[in-house]
């Protein structure tokens, strides 16, 4: 009897903290610190930029590959926010979801 109710609490123990293991996704925590101080990174440098229009794009970072979205006046401030994203230590690739006002 207490075998099985050994058995049945380590059971229900791992049941209940699995969620918790699988919620990460794949991403370790040095991945996601390293994300977002690429994105802060990112954002520094369309803020210190005045060709860039900092506050209208957003930016995600996923393993080291940035995505830019929002809204910019021409193309040359797309060119520009995608090639200063470029130039963030840790960034692998950009990808642009900008569009034109």
């Amino acid at each position: 009897m207490k075998v099985s109710r050994r058995f049945t609490t380590l059971l229900l123990a791992f049941v209940l903290a699995a969620p918790l293991f699988v919620s990460a996704c794949g991403t370790t925590v040095g991945e996601t610190i390293d994300d977002a101080t690429i994105t802060t990174r990112v954002k520094t440098a369309f803020i210190n930029d005045p060709a860039v229009g900092a506050m209208k794009i957003d930016v995600d970072t996923f393993k080291g590959v940035v995505t830019l979205s929002g809204a910019v006046k021409s193309k040359d401030e797309e060119a520009k926010a995608v090639a200063l994203a470029r130039t963030i230590k840790g960034v692998t690739d950009v990808k642009s979801t900008l569009k034109f006002q």
